[in-house]
């Protein structure tokens, strides 16, 4: 949430044509109730791309799967993995693993508002559950209201006694049990997340029968590095030839001279553009400066260009030092 808004996932667009990805968490409420519609908007050049609900009113959350498929959304995933304290307060999220009665009948009602796929984001489990009797049991729920897409993040969410941060990263990663899981329900499209760091971790994955991998801080982080190669090494298309990071940037800025046409800010877009350049020549200069373009209020493409100017002046001195 507050990360992959559709600014960045126009710019993660740019660096891969078929990756699926994912909006930031939504609420039902915010919807259906506050009438927050503009939480919907994306650009046509995002697709393929997700919405990804959250909500336990399965009266809401229908309505609010109408709106997204209305919208133009092909794909509504329910979040059943956000472990953090608003969201349980919410009664939704991860602390929805402890009702599988309500799930079922929010999947069943979100199923029947829409002709839009839905699928759903879970965790192994919550607390002091035993994930090799719940997850069975869970997953065996999810196919039988008709779901057969479900991504899997690795780790336990533990509601009580760790932060949301903490969630990310304290509790184990147990891979093995993801893919006992695709052993055991040979239907489902199940889908491994959590801890993958590499596009070629991504790849050993899928080598080793997961149907699918999601990749989220190291995208946002790394933007470059997990999907630049994505089209080719893994949708195995042989006419995707990577952009340059370089490429990249330049090909941001019609969208970018749009976006400041209709009043927006520079730093909108460019916040989520730190990782461009990340293990290359000039990275630390291009976040430097890239955050200091940010901190302007009037900032405009001829200081974003500039900044490109400087970059390319930057790595062709780091090429000459190398080849001395």
């Amino acid at each position: 949430m507050a990360w992959t808004d559709r600014h960045c996932r126009v710019f993660h667009r740019m660096i891969s044509r078929q990756v699926l990805l994912y909006t930031e968490m939504v609420t039902a409420p915010a919807l259906v109730l506050g009438g927050a519609l503009r939480l919907l908007d994306f650009s046509p050049e995002e697709q393929p791309v997700a919405l990804q609900l959250g909500g336990s009113d399965p009266a809401q959350l229908a309505k609010a799967t109408a709106l997204g498929a209305a919208h133009g959304y092909g794909e509504i995933n329910l979040n059943l993995g956000c472990p953090s304290d608003r969201v349980q307060s919410g009664r939704f999220g991860a602390v929805l693993m402890t009702e599988p009665d309500l799930v079922r009948a929010c999947l069943e009602r979100m199923q029947e508002a829409s002709t839009a796929e839905v699928t759903v984001k879970c965790r192994i489990g919550v607390d002091d559950q035993v994930v090799e009797d719940s997850l069975p049991e869970f997953l065996s729920m999810i196919e039988r209201t008709g779901v057969n897409r479900i991504i899997i993040h690795a780790r336990k969410a533990w509601l009580q006694g760790l932060s949301p941060k903490e969630n990310r990263d304290i509790p184990p990663l147990d891979y093995d049990l993801v893919f006992r899981m695709k052993q055991m329900f040979p239907g489902l499209h199940l889908s491994l997340n959590g801890g993958v760091a590499h596009l070629s971790d991504a790849c050993v994955h899928l080598e080793a029968g997961c149907d699918g991998v999601m990749i989220g801080r190291a995208a946002y982080q790394t933007p470059y590095e997990i999907l630049a190669r994505a089209d080719c090494e893994v949708f195995r298309s042989s006419t995707a030839q990577p952009h340059e990071a370089q490429s990249i940037a330049e090909q941001m800025i019609p969208y970018m001279e749009a976006h400041l046409q209709q009043g927006g800010r520079l730093h909108q877009i460019t916040r989520h553009m730190f990782g461009l350049f990340s293990g290359q020549p000039g990275a630390r200069h291009w976040r430097r400066r890239l955050s200091e373009l940010g901190a302007q209020q009037n900032a405009q493409i001829a200081d974003y260009r500039l900044l490109l100017e400087e970059r390319v002046a930057l790595s062709k001195r780091q090429e000459e030092l190398d080849l001395i």
